[in-house]
């Protein structure tokens, strides 16, 4: 088999884990209860919480699930809130108590959320009070028996509480108006907790963890099984990538990224967790002012983010307010990094950016640029340890040359057995054994993973492959654009031709300025045929662009 990145890894990374050490997250999570109780393990609004307040809190959240609730292990139960100190409590409690975790994102829609309650079968919903009217609309509809409400500022001190709470509700007027009358207050669950005893569950490897929705091949999300095997070995690869360049005394890691979403869960969250580090939790990233302010007042050493999220922050006018000077390793994922931006990062703060490749279904990660890289090239890096890529063409014939674009297939012990109850949809995902990412990638002669872009949003004029990351990054280099993005709408004569959507930070830049730009750096069937100005791109939750939307257009 083609491997060309084997003989690649830095000294000191192995290309594979012992996969027989591997142990369940309730066991990785005592351990360190037990070696950092005083250490913070998450900051928000300016408030801490130790791994000995950790341990405690999550403990009463699965003494009220396992006997207020009665929920049996493997029972399902969501958690729709954005990063606050409650989430990794309710996250630990469900996970302590034997049972599933299923996140949702808190913007969906009612009928969005309505699936994804009913295709789980979960049976319990932690939810911020924000969101309880979209709740309030279905739940009937549901199988959830158990609903536990809590406010933003719930996790805070008695003062500071009242005081968040009051002004949320009544000052910003952020909680629609709802009707749960069967609802319990999160700190009530916590105080039911406080009067039970905690049963430790036997957890085994081959329990599932989490079920974490993607999107479908038919437009509906689908839940992906990820379980303990897949999660521990998710973190032990982690580990091995970037464990020697974490100090348990000092870490702290921004979390901007939502912590439902399956990178922060598992880079941020779950991997800060093993090494006893502080997560620095910003529940609404979009808020720059607030954002800034907050990263002004930390020495933060780990950041993760995403290429709109690097960009709107380096735009920011105080981002030079920050002090970077104890930034050691900031890794992009999510969706591809522009040079441009890279470059401007590194300028800026003196961080190189690393870039990494992950999947839902792979708990997140695939493959990831070493931590002492220099600077920013492109890549996607070396796979994770342990981890087996191949890249196959339309003909599903295994490519075995260099620079030589196919679809990126993956094994490994973090990727997920199956999508839950989904036979249909897990049939499509895997090609003997081999999990199709939808990717394409290619591999370069220093054995490094390149991507080329998504399969299903590539180009094809007059019979020649064109793919969107390319132009885009081609767009963006260009003085006074923002951003920009390119889908392919029909064309009479070429099959399919390319629109360019592009937001300007300098509106002296015009339509015939981009084309020229274009003309100079692209090869002609490459070159956008139509260009539009907007304001701003249509982006999920995370900041990721949404072509599809668009496309739509």
């Amino acid at each position: 088999m083609f491997k060309p990145w084997l003989d690649k890894y830095p000294e000191g990374i192995n290309s594979e884990i012992d996969e027989s050490s591997l142990i369940n997250l309730v066991d990785m999570f005592e351990q360190t209860f037990q070696q950092h109780p005083e250490h913070i393990a998450f900051i928000n609004m300016d408030e801490t919480l130790t791994y000995a307040e950790l341990d405690l809190q999550s403990r009463k959240i699965a003494v009220y699930l396992q006997q207020t609730s009665q929920l049996a292990k493997g029972d399902r139960v969501a958690i729709m809130m954005p990063n606050l100190l409650q989430y990794p409590i309710i996250l630990l409690g469900v996970l302590r108590a034997g049972l599933v975790v299923v996140n949702i994102n808190p913007l969906y829609t009612a009928s969005e959320l309505k699936h994804q309650l009913n295709d789980s079968g979960a049976k319990a919903i932690f939810i911020v009070s924000n969101y309880a009217q979209t709740l309030q609309s279905i739940v009937k509809q549901t199988q959830i028996k158990h609903v536990v409400l809590t406010k933003i500022g719930d996790a805070l001190p008695l003062l500071k509480r009242k005081f968040v709470n009051f002004i949320v509700s009544y000052v910003k007027r952020m909680v629609p108006k709802y009707q749960l009358p069967s609802a319990k207050s999160y700190r009530n669950a916590l105080k039911e907790g406080d009067k039970g005893q905690y049963i430790r569950p036997v957890i085994n490897l081959d329990d599932i963890a989490l079920i974490q929705y993607t999107g479908g091949t038919t437009g509906v999300s689908k839940g992906a099984v990820m379980t303990q095997r897949n999660m521990a070995a998710s973190l032990a690869q982690a580990d091995a990538v970037f464990g020697l360049t974490v100090d348990q005394e000092s870490e702290i890691m921004v979390t901007a990224l939502p912590l439902y979403h399956a990178f922060a869960l598992t880079v941020n969250c779950l991997f800060f967790i093993k090494k006893g580090g502080t997560n620095l939790l910003i529940t609404n990233p979009r808020d720059l002012d607030t954002f800034i302010k907050t990263l002004s007042k930390y020495k933060f050493t780990f950041f993760t983010a995403l290429n709109t999220l690097f960009n709107a922050l380096l735009h920011h006018p105080k981002i030079n307010d920050v002090d970077f000077s104890s930034l050691k390793i900031t890794i992009a994922g999510g969706m591809a990094t522009q040079t441009k931006v890279a470059n401007l990062w590194k300028e800026v703060t003196g961080s190189t950016v690393i870039e990494g490749y992950g999947l839902t279904e792979c708990a997140p990660m695939v493959s990831v640029n070493s931590y002492n890289v220099t600077a920013h090239d492109g890549s996607i890096g070396l796979p994770m340890p342990g981890t087996d890529l191949r890249l196959v063409d339309d003909n599903n014939s295994v490519i075995e040359d260099y620079n030589s674009p196919g679809e990126i297939e993956i094994k490994g012990p973090q990727v997920m057995p199956h999508y839950w109850q989904n036979e249909e949809e897990t049939a499509l995902a895997f090609n003997d054994g081999w999990f199709k990412s939808g990717d394409i990638g290619l591999f370069d002669e220093q054995g490094l993973l390149r991507l080329v872009d998504r399969k299903k949003d590539m180009i094809l004029v007059s019979g020649f492959n064109v793919y969107p990351n390319e132009i885009e990054d081609t767009v963006v280099q260009m003085q006074g654009v923002s951003e920009a993005a390119v889908v392919g709408v029909n064309d009479e004569q070429s099959g399919e031709s390319v629109k360019l959507f592009v937001v300007l930070d300098d509106y002296k830049v015009t339509v015939e300025m981009i084309k020229h730009h274009c003309e100079g750096q692209l090869t002609r069937y490459k070159q956008p045929k139509l260009i539009e100005i907007v304001s701003e791109l249509p982006k999920n939750n995370v900041g990721k662009v949404l072509r599809r939307l668009l496309k739509d257009r």
